[in-house]
């Protein structure tokens, strides 16, 4: 039987098509398509004053995130504002702004005595709040703010910025993995010539800062406080103090903050059995400096007493840290928590720690100096950042 063959130039354009059609692939993948990218948080900063203007300029420079509003009661505060970011809305109106729909969170700079106010109407608008130190003016407004966020699933954090820096979070790392062996004393000296505050005394403006390091360096709750101090300018608060704190273990911590003393000292020793560390934050490189330092204890019975400790005069290292802004990382923290729904490692629980021991030092300054209790719960494991 004969086969007729069909050259290609008789074969239809159809018949090719379909021939080509049978070897493809029965499926052609569609082209990738990248996800939409998620939409900015947009703040609110109420109070451009002297920190106002830093956390404006953190925020303004962080992916995802739009500096929306400013607010403040004084225009000149608001023109600096619009000249620095004209594309901001200024107003002397912080309840328009809170209660903007476009505002996903509020950060309020303003005096402590205006914090809860502030910080309640925001959280009442729904809004997330990143809150100055302290985190309010007493422990009973501290505790209805934290409720509240929790109530409407909101993120509530304080501006305890000195735990978010590398120097900080390097001495805890050294702490938590044993290199220091059992901790004796932490002390602290922060003293400059002012700012004077008019709404509160040093202890809530300076002493702030260390409690704060402290409760996070530490995780461990001191269980009562004695403080002492002066004030020296009339009808001013107290310009100058010291507080110790004092554990249920044998650590002990002393804290020295003044608004009246002729230099800037920003200087933490924190000693161990095996290794001592001195942190100076004025320092512009190495901040954390580690001591291979300190005393051995022979307690034989052949020794006598005056000879039972040896001194130990080792290596000092520094170890490399980053000089990212504390504060940039703790805008980036709070933008991540309010996008993720995270509990913030600086939050309202950290805040009201803080302020619980700034009570009871105020009532032992009233009391010249003697010690009371904090009826502080010890502090459960810190989060990362």
């Amino acid at each position: 039987m004969a086969v007729e063959i069909t050259s290609p130039e008789e074969v239809s354009p159809i018949r090719r098509l379909a021939s080509f059609a049978s070897r493809a692939p029965s499926a052609v993948p569609p082209p990738e398509v990248a996800p939409a990218p998620a939409p900015a948080i947009r703040v609110a900063v109420i109070g451009y004053g002297y920190w106002g203007p830093n956390l404006v300029r953190n925020f303004w420079d962080l992916p995802g995130c739009q500096v929306w509003g400013v607010s403040d009661t004084r225009e000149s505060q608001l023109a600096q504002a619009h000249a620095r970011y004209p594309a901001i809305t200024t107003s002397l109106d912080y309840h328009a702004l809170i209660g903007d729909p476009a505002v996903d969170a509020v950060i309020i700079m303003t005096p402590v005595s205006t914090h809860f106010q502030l910080a309640l109407e925001a959280l009442q608008a729904g809004k997330h709040v990143l809150v100055a130190k302290p985190l309010a003016a007493s422990s009973e407004q501290a505790i209805r703010l934290i409720e509240e966020a929790a109530r409407r699933h909101l993120v509530l954090m304080v501006d305890h910025t000195f735990i978010y820096t590398d120097a900080v979070r390097r001495i805890k790392e050294l702490v938590d993995n044993g290199s220091l062996g059992q901790l004796y004393y932490y002390d602290s000296v922060r003293v400059n010539l002012g700012l004077f505050q008019h709404d509160v005394n040093v202890l809530w403006d300076l002493a702030v800062h260390d409690l704060s390091i402290m409760d996070f360096i530490l995780g461990e709750a001191p269980c009562a406080v004695a403080a002492t101090g002066a004030a020296h300018i009339p009808g001013q608060p107290v310009n100058m103090a010291y507080l110790t704190c004092f554990f249920r273990s044998n650590l002990f911590a002393h804290h020295h903050v003044n608004w009246l003393a002729p230099v800037k000292v920003r200087r933490t020793l924190v000693c161990g059995e095996r290794q001592m560390i001195v942190y100076d934050d004025l320092e512009p490189s190495e901040k954390v400096k580690v001591y291979d330092r300190g005393v051995t204890v022979n307690g034989g019975p052949e020794r006598v007493a005056k000879s039972m400790i040896d001194y130990r005069s080792g290596d000092m290292w520094a170890p490399k840290i980053s000089l990212t802004e504390g504060l940039r990382v703790e805008a980036q923290h709070f933008v991540e928590c309010v996008r993720g729904g995270r509990t913030p490692l600086s939050d309202g629980q950290a805040g009201l720690r803080v302020i619980r021991l700034l009570e009871a030092a105020t009532r032992s300054l009233a009391q010249r100096g003697q010690p009371v209790e904090t009826a502080i719960e010890p502090a459960e494991g810190q989060l990362a950042v």
